[in-house]
């Protein structure tokens, strides 16, 4: 079965070691589609799987967005 876009973002996500952090441009590019760093934040603001470590997952100016757990509400 061919893995789908999300799958890949989700098991990308799940293999970046404690202390370390990837762009959201960095994991679509591993996932093989480089221009889709809003998907996946999209992928990761529907995560509820704690597996997941989506906090790892940053803007290219390294700051954290807050698409899922522990943002802030506004």
């Amino acid at each position: 079965m061919k893995k789908t876009f999300s799958d890949k973002v989700r098991d990308i996500v799940r293999k970046i070691p404690k202390g370390k952090t990837m762009t959201y441009k960095e994991v679509a590019s591993k996932a093989g589609t480089p221009k889709a760093a809003r998907a996946v934040g999209a992928v990761m603001r529907s995560n509820y799987d704690l597996s997941i470590p989506c906090h790892r997952v940053v803007a290219s100016d390294g700051k954290m967005r807050g698409y899922n757990r522990g943002a802030r509400i506004r």
